[in-house]
């Protein structure tokens, strides 16, 4: 690396895949807590229909 490119900030996607590299892609950009709680993957899943896959012997 020369001397003036030492001196220059590394872009973020620059760094980002630097990093990529080195430690692989550990975590994603968005996780379930950065979605709104009204998305397709968590309709249905409330209290209650965990009540409703109570089996009968757990009454």
């Amino acid at each position: 690396m020369s001397e003036d490119q030492r001196d220059q900030p590394e872009p973020e996607w620059v760094r980002r895949k630097r990093l990529a590299a080195v430690f692989g892609d550990v975590l994603p950009d968005e996780t379930s807590d950065d979605r709104p709680p009204s998305s397709k993957r968590d309709e249905g899943l409330g209290d209650d229909w965990y009540r409703e896959q109570v089996p009968p012997h757990h009454g």
